[in-house]
């Protein structure tokens, strides 16, 4: 983080003010002591360093699946999860190639 803050040549307490910290903050998440999310990607933002965060929680692909409704609707999604389950045990193992 200090590289990356002198990288821009930006100084502790224009970083802070940026992020809307403290100087403190700035310095304890620069010296790994103890920060939270929201601090490291404040400093992140003000630092215009966002870049490849979408690496570390991309987006989810496709929709989620709906869950049942109703009467007996943990019952119901418990046998959907059953059956997925017994179907996989079902299918024979891959023989690898030598």
């Amino acid at each position: 983080m200090n590289a990356l803050r002198l990288l821009r040549n930006l100084d502790q307490r224009t970083t802070a003010e940026l992020a809307g910290l403290s100087v403190r903050t700035v310095l304890y998440l620069e010296e790994g002591r103890g920060a939270t999310l929201n601090t490291l990607l404040r400093v992140l933002r003000a630092l215009d360093a966002l870049d490849g965060m979408e690496l570390l929680a991309p987006r989810p692909a496709g929709k989620p699946l709906p869950l049942p409704r109703g009467p007996r609707a943990k019952e119901r999604l418990q046998n959907r999860i059953d059956k997925k389950a017994k179907s996989a045990k079902r299918q024979p193992a891959k023989k690898s190639a030598k």
